[in-house]
This record gives structure tokens, C-alpha cells and sequence, in this order.
């Protein structure tokens, strides 16, 4: 009797430990993690080596064979950059997109983007998507999180609440007190 009730015990304080427990999306160890087509030596691309190219693919509106059993196709795009990135598809309109690396480099990678072409955001880079055409825009998203909340930068810094302290952001920003305190006004 002793043994089942130590079991038990022991069984019912590791259901009590793992509820304790938690998950997340795995962090990337670096901004860019590009594939090399025909690796020898690497699987991976030097980031210093990486250009906008590397996150854009064409062909997403060109529609595939339906003539089969099943009267469908999945249409597919070839953009050898590592799972775990979020994916603009766009199918109408014109779209400026890009993202900047982290410090210290910075880099800007950008892209015009027309019907059927597609793009990947790293995860957790900063990015945008603003349209430079003359109608409106359509855009696919895929996001890689099972909770891909939106921050949009100028309303989370400027527009929080409570405020963050407008001589912090005039000294992050370089800007004057007064400038920050009337970006903080329009939040």
C-alpha cells in the first residue's frame, strides 16, 4: 500500500511541477538565416552577404494546373530563407516593403512588390509595408506565431499609457522635449 501511495504522490507533485511550465517561439540566434542553394563548405549564407533578393520571390498570381484528380494545385514560391519568418504575399496594387536588421548594423532591405510577388519579414525585425500605388492595396500575410500581435512602433512609444517619460524619449530620439511632448498629444 505504501508504494502506490508513494506513486501517486510522485506522479500527482510532476502533473503539479509541468503545469508550471511554460512555451514559446524559439528566438533566432541572428536577424538573417539564408539558405545556400548548393552548400559545400556551409548551409547558411554570411549576413553580410544577404540583399532584399534573398526575401523575394515572384509568382504567387500565376495560377497552377487544376487538370487532375482532385481539380486543385497548390501554388508555391521558392524563397530559401529559414522557417520561423513572417510572409507578405501580395495580389493586387503595389506595396513598398522592407525591414531593418538589428544594432549595430541596421541595414535597410527593401522591395517593390507587384501582383504575385511575396516577401519574408525575419521575425521580430522591425518592417514595414506602405502602399506607393495608385489604388488600393491587397496583401496575404503568413505569420509565424501562434499569437502575432501587431505593435505599431509610433503608437507604442509615443501613445502608451501611462506615458513613458517624454525626457527619456527626447534623449533616445535626440529630439527636443517639446517635440516629444507633441508627438505624446497626437496618441
Amino acid at each position: 500500500m505504501e508504494k502506490g501511495v508513494s506513486f501517486l504522490v510522485t506522479v500527482a507533485l510532476m502533473a503539479l511541477a509541468s503545469s508550471f511550465a511554460s512555451a514559446s517561439d524559439p528566438s533566432p540566434l541572428q536577424d538573417t538565416c539564408v539558405a545556400i542553394d548548393e552548400p559545400k563548405n556551409a548551409v547558411l549564407q554570411d549576413p553580410n552577404l544577404t540583399v532584399a533578393e534573398d526575401f523575394f520571390s515572384k509568382g504567387l498570381n500565376i495560377p497552377g494546373n487544376t487538370s487532375n484528380l482532385v481539380g486543385s494545385s497548390v501554388t508555391t514560391v521558392n524563397v530559401d530563407v529559414i522557417p520561423g519568418l513572417n510572409t507578405l504575399g501580395i495580389s493586387l496594387g503595389t506595396l513598398l516593403v522592407g525591414f531593418v536588421t538589428s544594432n549595430p548594423q541596421n541595414r535597410l532591405f527593401s522591395k517593390v512588390l507587384n501582383k504575385g510577388d511575396v516577401f519574408v519579414f525575419p521575425i521580430g525585425l522591425i518592417h514595414f509595408q506602405f502602399n506607393i500605388g495608385h489604388f488600393n492595396a491587397v496583401a496575404i500575410a503568413g505569420l509565424s506565431s501562434q499569437n502575432p500581435g501587431v505593435i505599431t512602433i509610433a503608437n507604442a512609444v509615443f501613445g502608451s499609457n501611462p506615458p513613458i517619460n517624454s525626457d527619456f524619449l527626447a534623449k533616445a530620439f535626440q529630439l527636443d522635449k517639446k517635440v516629444v511632448e507633441f508627438l505624446q498629444a497626437r496618441f
